[in-house]
C-alpha cells in the first residue's frame, strides 16, 4: 500500500512538519511520484515506528541519524547497529538505576515524615 504524506502522517501519528524534518535529517527517504509528491510504503511505516521508539527511549537525533545511515548501508552493518542499541540500552539501565536510587531516597524521607507526623499526633 502507498500513502501520501497526509495519509502517512495520520497513520503513524506524526505531523507533516515532523515528517519533512525527519526527511531533511535523512532519517526517512520516501519514494517520489512522477509529480514529485512523497509516496510512503508499509516499510516506511515500520521504520518510522522504530524511529519513534528510539526517540521515546531518549536516543538523540544524531544517534538515530547514525543508525539510519548504517541501516541504509545494508546488512553488513548489523553488528554496528546492534552495538549502538546495546550501548543505548546500557545507558538507559544506568539512568534507571539512578532514578531507582533517587526514588529510594525520596521514599525514605516520606517514610520519615509519616512516622514523625504520627508521633506528633499521638503526643
Amino acid at each position: 500500500m502507498k500513502y501520501s504524506i497526509g495519509e502517512f502522517s495520520r497513520l503513524v501519528n506524526i505531523s507533516i512538519y515532523a515528517l519533512r524534518y525527519y526527511e531533511s535529517e535523512n532519517l526517512i527517504t520516501p519514494d517520489r511520484e512522477k509529480n514529485g509528491r512523497r509516496c510512503y510504503s508499509e516499510k516506511d511505516v515500520s521504520w518510522i515506528q522504530f524511529i519513534k521508539r528510539l526517540k521515546d527511549t531518549g536516543m538523540p537525533i544524531k544517534e538515530i541519524q547514525k543508525y539510519a545511515k548504517l541501516r541504509a548501508a545494508g546488512d553488513f552493518t548489523m553488528n554496528e547497529r546492534m552495538e549502538m542499541l546495546i550501548n543505548h540500552r546500557t545507558a538507559l539501565e544506568e539512568k534507571i538505576a539512578q532514578y531507582n536510587e533517587h526514588l529510594k531516597k525520596l521514599n525514605d524521607k516520606i517514610d520519615y515524615y509519616k512516622v514523625s507526623i504520627d508521633k506528633c499526633l499521638q503526643d
